[in-house]
C-alpha cells in the first residue's frame, strides 16, 4: 500500500483530463467534483486503500484569496464526494496559513517549498487521507502530511485526482516503485505508471 512519499493519483495532468480538471477550478463546473471522487476511490480501491483503514478524509485547502475569487475549494469538494462515497467522515484539520501564496503561477523552485499550513488537534490518533485535485511538485501534500503528522496523526495517506506526467515513476510494479523510494520524493501510483 502506498505510504510515506506516494501518492495516489487517479490521471495524468494531461489531454483531456487536463482540460476538464482546469474547467473544474477555473470555469465554475462543480458538479465535475462527484465525477472525479468517483475516478480517485476506483483508483484508492485498486490500491488497496479500504475504508476500513480511514477514519477521515480531509484536504490541503487552497488559499483563502483562491476561495473567495472562485466561491469554492476544489479539493475541499472532491474530499468530501470520496469521503460520502467511502463512507468516511470529512473534517477540515488544516488551514492554509494566510500569508501563503496560491501555488499556480509560481516557478518550479519556489512552488518546492510549498505553502505552510497548521494542522488540528484532531488529527491526534487518526487514519487520515490527504485529498488534493493535482499534484505539480508534490510540495503542498508534503507540507500539508508534515503538519498533519506533527499534529497527531496516526497515518497519513496521500491522493490526488492527477498528477504531472514528469512525477509519474515509471517502474515494472508499484511495489518496486515504493521501494526505490527511500527519500519524501513523490511516487505517484496510477493506470499509467505500470
Amino acid at each position: 500500500m502506498p505510504s510515506g512519499g506516494d501518492v495516489i493519483a487517479a490521471v495524468p495532468f494531461t489531454g483531456r483530463a487536463r482540460d476538464v480538471l482546469l474547467g473544474f477550478k477555473y470555469r465554475n463546473r462543480r458538479q465535475l467534483a462527484h465525477h472525479f471522487a468517483g475516478l480517485l476511490v476506483n483508483r484508492l480501491l485498486a490500491e488497496g486503500v479500504r475504508p476500513g483503514d480511514l477514519d477521515v478524509v480531509t484536504w490541503a485547502p487552497t488559499s483563502r484569496q483562491r476561495r473567495n475569487r472562485r466561491g469554492f475549494d476544489q479539493a475541499e469538494m472532491v474530499a468530501r464526494r470520496v469521503a460520502l462515497q467511502m463512507g468516511v467522515p470529512c473534517r477540515r484539520l488544516l488551514e492554509r496559513d494566510g500569508d501563503s501564496a496560491a501555488q499556480t503561477g509560481l516557478d518550479r523552485a519556489t512552488r518546492l517549498h510549498g505553502p505552510t499550513f497548521r494542522g488540528s488537534p484532531r488529527s491526534f490518533g487518526q487514519r487520515v487521507l490527504l485529498v488534493d485535485d493535482v499534484v505539480t511538485t508534490g510540495s503542498t501534500l508534503r507540507s500539508a502530511d508534515r503538519v498533519l503528522r506533527d499534529a497527531g496523526a496516526r497515518d497519513v495517506r496521500r491522493a490526488a485526482v492527477a498528477t504531472t506526467p514528469a512525477l509519474v515513476h515509471r517502474s515494472a510494479t508499484p511495489s518496486r516503485a515504493r521501494r526505490r523510494s527511500t527519500d519524501r520524493s513523490v511516487v505517484v501510483q496510477g493506470p499509467w505508471a505500470a
